[in-house]
């Protein structure tokens, strides 16, 4: 038989290894699918349109062969590549959907008829390997809920008397007794009632560091044991663990994302119409078909099928270079157009890390005494001020003693005894509620953060604390406007009003949102979102879906993987001037797919209208449209190197 004290057989800890959905919350991921069969299908045909187009240029200048065989590997292309695009296309043109790619499978039909293989099997190459990227960069909608789903137990070592069994993470009931073994993941929500240990809340809250546990401490699902096994009784079922919720919001939030349209798609809805009418005016007007098909051929949308693409992934590039991930392309050409920004508050505007600036105590009180006996008992706390405390404490050379009868209920604050001293950590209004003894002497309101500490039932003392804006904050917020022209910017947070008011002044926000869960955050966002494009920016998981419902979301750092994923955007430094530059290198990616794009649309007009009146043949049609590629590529190009100014902060 087990004790609480020892590690778990080697084939406990593969079971609990495995990533699997809590039950109830998702059927599996079979879901996304079509988007993965696709992708795959994208890629095969553009891996299949470079292997024949290589090999026909072997046969052709290599091997000298008839025209016949070198036409061989050009026809099995388009029929095992093309026959499935085209497919696709016309479902679209079922659809009124008229895109770039439309006009580029009607040029391949074009192409065959011209016996021109060569050009409809490098059309087919431009329109899969486009899909293929496009559909390997975007973010797939399994991609944060398998994050999420690495980080849940499929069982759960349930104790009942002195026997320890394992249990499906489904049938843990409250009130069940259950151990967490070292380095394990805590399934459920509960409270500790047994063992002396720290967990890692890092993955849920943003903040890098360990939570002391002792009896009476709070454990939150998803969280990381450290060395020593703890005993919890459970205050949720797994499937109404915190953790499970934001699992679920996720999920929400990815199924209602909307859907956008790209840059390409929308110059290609005026393109290909115009194309088109040129094209069959020609025919009809001069009665030969020969100018229908010449039109067509310098009509392919090659500006749009590879000078766009080439403008995005030489800005994502430059923003590689830059510490920049960007994990969507699309976030690239919907930033400009994002008229409201949202930030989280702490690791965001803030540097994250509260340092206690005033001390405060009532008159008899020691002050070593009252930092040593609150230091000792934040270390059983997951509130981001403990750490400034144990820091002062630390710096004060203090000895912190053990506490005991640790407990702290939300929005009762903190509460434990500390050498014999009966120590609670708590807020102005719960003192006032409470009708302490000396509440009559507490200071002022002031601005910032501050919590109150109440000693054998006594007022004792009032600890403040500022968490610092970001050097750059108030200017990069001041910019956002004039610079970029955003018309709103605000702040979302799940910290205390004062805090977020406080913040808010230093930075010059003047709209703020405080104390509000992931949920909440998620509803402003798509209520925002429904009114305007918008850009949000946070650090920590309880951003993430948040970000998935903005039009752009952004996170600093790497605190969590979740959010990470959940992000288009993942700056690596902890730098507002990287979103800056982020702004910058996307509308400089914008100016410069535009320039090739429309720039050689109007220079394929310019050959259409030439065509139609019968002085380009077919052939000459496309040997001209291949010098606009080539401009329009070059063009391109320039995305992918930094220009003169790449922020203005």
């Amino acid at each position: 038989m087990k004790t609480p004290l020892e590690h778990p057989p080697a084939s406990g800890r593969e079971k609990w290894a495995e990533p699997k959905l809590i039950q109830g919350l998702s059927p599996g991921l079979s879901w996304y699918s079509p988007s993965r069969l696709w992708q795959r299908k994208t890629t095969i045909i553009a891996a299949l349109s470079i292997a024949a187009i290589v090999l026909h240029l072997v046969f052709r200048f290599g091997l000298h062969a008839t025209p016949g065989t070198c036409q061989i590997p050009l026809l099995a292309t388009l029929v095992l590549g093309g026959l499935p695009m085209l497919y696709d296309l016309l479902r679209k043109l079922l659809r009124r959907e008229f895109g770039s790619d439309l006009l580029g499978g009607i040029s391949i039909i074009t192409s065959v008829l011209l016996g021109e293989y060569l050009a409809g099997s490098i059309i087919v190459l431009m329109l899969a390997g486009g899909e293929a990227l496009e559909s390997y960069a975007l973010r797939s909608a399994s991609s944060v809920l398998a994050a999420l789903a690495k980080r849940v137990p499929s069982i759960a070592h349930r104790k009942r008397e002195s026997e320890i069994t394992d249990v499906a993470l489904q049938d843990v009931a409250v009130g069940d007794t259950l151990v967490i073994y070292p380095h394990d993941i805590c399934p459920v929500d509960g409270v500790v009632i047994e063992g002396h240990g720290v967990m890692d809340e890092s993955y849920l809250t943003g903040e890098p560091f360990q939570i002391t546990k002792t009896s009476g401490s709070t454990v939150i699902s998803g969280a990381t044991n450290g060395e020593s096994a703890l005993t919890i009784r459970t205050t949720q079922r797994a499937a109404d663990s915190r953790y499970a919720k934001i699992m679920e919001v996720m999920r929400e939030s990815e199924a209602k994302r909307p859907n956008l349209r790209r840059l390409g798609d929308r110059l290609g809805a005026i393109y290909t119409p115009v194309a088109l009418a040129v094209a069959v005016l020609a025919w009809v007007i001069s009665g030969e078909s020969i100018r229908f098909l010449a039109v067509l051929v310098i009509a392919t949308p090659c500006p749009l099928l590879l000078a766009i693409p080439i403008a995005i992934i030489g800005s994502i590039s430059l923003c590689a270079r830059r510490a920049i991930i960007v994990k969507s392309p699309v976030v690239l050409e919907q930033i400009a157009e994002c008229r409201t920004a949202i930030f989280d508050k702490t690791g965001t505007l803030t540097y994250g890390e509260p340092k206690l600036t005033e001390q405060l105590i009532a008159p008899g009180r020691d002050q070593k005494e009252v930092l040593m006996l609150v230091a000792s008992l934040e270390r059983y706390s997951k509130h981001p001020l403990a750490r400034a405390i144990l820091a002062t404490a630390t710096a004060d050379g203090l000895q912190l003693p053990e506490a005991t009868e640790v407990g702290e209920q939300p929005g009762n604050g903190l509460r434990g005894t500390v050498s014999g001293r009966q120590v609670q950590i708590t807020s102005r209004n719960k003192l006032i509620a409470q009708k302490i003894t000396g509440a009559d002497q507490l200071p002022l309101i002031a601005g910032g953060l501050e919590c109150v500490v109440v000693i054998d039932g006594h007022y004792a003392a009032v600890l403040r604390f500022r968490d610092a804006p970001r050097a750059e904050s108030r200017s990069f917020v001041s910019h956002l406007g004039p610079k970029h022209h955003f018309s709103r910017v605000m702040i979302v947070s799940g910290d205390r009003e004062s805090e977020v008011r406080y913040l808010a002044e230093q930075v010059g926000i003047t709209e703020i949102y405080a104390q509000k869960s992931p949920e909440e955050k998620l509803a402003i966002v798509r209520a925002e979102t429904a009114k305007a494009k918008t850009l949000y920016v946070g650090d920590g998981i309880n951003d993430a879906p948040a970000m998935m419902a903005a039009t752009v979301g952004m996170a600093i750092g790497q605190n969590s993987d979740v959010t990470a994923e959940a992000a288009g955007v993942v700056v690596m430094d902890n730098s507002l001037k990287k979103v800056d530059e982020f702004m910058h290198i996307s509308r400089r990616m914008r100016i410069i797919a535009l320039q090739s794009a429309v720039g050689g649309m109007a220079l394929s007009v310019v050959g259409m209208i030439i065509a139609a009146t019968g002085h380009l043949s077919p052939v000459s049609g496309a040997i001209t449209q291949e010098i606009i590629d080539v401009l329009a590529v070059l063009n391109a190009l320039r995305a992918a190197f930094p220009p003169k100014l790449i922020h203005d902060l």
